[in-house]
């Protein structure tokens, strides 16, 4: 039996899928998009409600390989200028996944953490999580104004780093910062300890601003040290996702040396 197919733009399936990519933390679900994101998907065991396919999409092998592995899950097939405007990129791979959103994690925070305050740019906020992933930083706090973190975008950006954070949104950062027992570090353009100066042994919540205006006043003062990261004479700043890079990852190197040094 062939799959169901929708051609038409006023089709309510369709309007129902615009709805997830416009606001998917309202509907509970959200829209990813590509060979590489459902292949995550599909390896982690995130539940997916539906796989989306287009019609050049269906004679891709890499994705007939994947729908073959996804037995069990509702399949529609779009037409290709319906599937682009879902997507939102102009050449699409031909498979997408709804997901839903997992349960916002509970309790305290334990160990290293990174809250983003009014990070805007869904690449950026993306970067951060791929970044933070990468770094075994597992915790990512989104404070308002931020990008929303199950978008298509920051999805795409993120690369299925998702999958392996807890991740919190529309966070009170302060508040979050009240009662976390890490070291909390304040990312500053300039006037703060040099990073490399920083003891970075034990957990810390790192906190990265807005892409022009940097932190909030109030979540400076709330921080326990404020940090910047040396650059060369005439360079003002790093864009947000690269000083987040830089910070998690001479923590993990600070990490590593200590553990090396501990063993000779």
């Amino acid at each position: 039996m062939n799959d169901p197919r929708i051609s038409s733009r006023h089709n309510p399936l369709f309007k129902e899928l615009r709805g997830l990519a416009d606001d998917p933390r309202r509907h509970g679900r959200a829209l990813l998009d590509g060979i590489h994101l459902v292949g995550v998907c599909l390896a982690h065991g995130v539940e997916v409600t539906q796989l989306l396919v287009s019609d050049s999409g269906s004679a891709n092998p890499e994705v007939a390989s994947l729908l073959q592995e996804a037995t069990g899950i509702e399949r529609l097939q779009l037409s290709d200028g319906l599937f682009r405007e879902i997507a939102g990129v102009s050449s699409p791979a031909g498979i997408a996944a709804v997901i839903a959103i997992p349960a916002v994690p509970r309790g305290e925070l334990a160990g290293d953490a990174i809250l983003l305050d009014a990070v805007q740019d869904a690449g950026n906020v993306g970067a951060i999580l791929r970044t933070a992933a990468a770094a075994g930083v597992r915790n990512v706090l989104l404070g308002t104004g931020c990008a929303g973190a199950w978008t298509p975008r920051v999805l795409r950006a993120g690369q299925g780093a998702h999958f392996s954070l807890a991740i919190r949104e529309q966070v009170d950062l302060v508040a979050a910062l009240a009662s976390c027992p890490a070291t909390s570090i304040a990312t500053v353009a300039a006037g703060g300890t040099s990073l490399y100066e920083i003891d970075l042994a034990g957990p810390v919540a790192w906190l990265v601003g807005n892409e022009g205006a940097g932190l909030s006043p109030e979540l400076v003062a709330a921080a326990g040290v404020r940090a910047t990261i040396p650059l060369a004479a005439g360079t003002e700043s790093l864009n947000v996702a690269a000083a987040a890079a830089v910070c998690l990852f001479e923590a993990s190197r600070q990490r590593r040396a200590n553990s090396g040094s501990s063993r000779t």
